[in-house]
């Protein structure tokens, strides 16, 4: 079911607005698409399909979910890994005290990953 709650796209990639899904009749899915003129009015069923007859369906409603955006530092040691928010938290996490003093943690490497996905992906 489409929802105005959440983001959609045409399947060929074009932005999408819903405007209204409690239509009347069979195409109870309102909205407008982006086209290199302007927004074009469209209309849906309820589950995204386009209401007029259409090659590969390439107007039909695909759900745009959120990205994830982040950077997380990878200490890699000789049996594992941990993540860590900074550099410096990773470089942090080397480090322990103890009643001897400061004890370094040996660590093969520390590695930047930049994070960017859609929600779930790779799940």
């Amino acid at each position: 079911m489409i929802s105005k709650d959440k983001q959609y796209r045409t399947r060929d990639g074009r932005e999408v607005r819903i405007y209204a899904t409690d239509g009347y009749g069979d195409n109870k899915v309102h909205g407008a698409v982006k086209e290199d003129s302007g927004w074009v009015i469209y209309a849906w069923y309820e589950d995204g399909r386009y209401a007029l007859s259409d090659y590969k369906g390439r107007h039909d409603l695909i759900e745009v979910k959120p990205r994830i955006k982040r950077t997380v530092w990878l200490n890699i040691h000789e049996s594992s890994a941990t993540a860590h928010q900074s550099k410096q938290s990773a470089d942090d996490a080397c480090k322990t005290t103890g009643s001897f003093g400061s004890v370094s943690i040996y660590r093969l490497a520390c590695i930047k990953i930049e994070i960017d996905c859609e929600e779930g992906e790779g799940l």
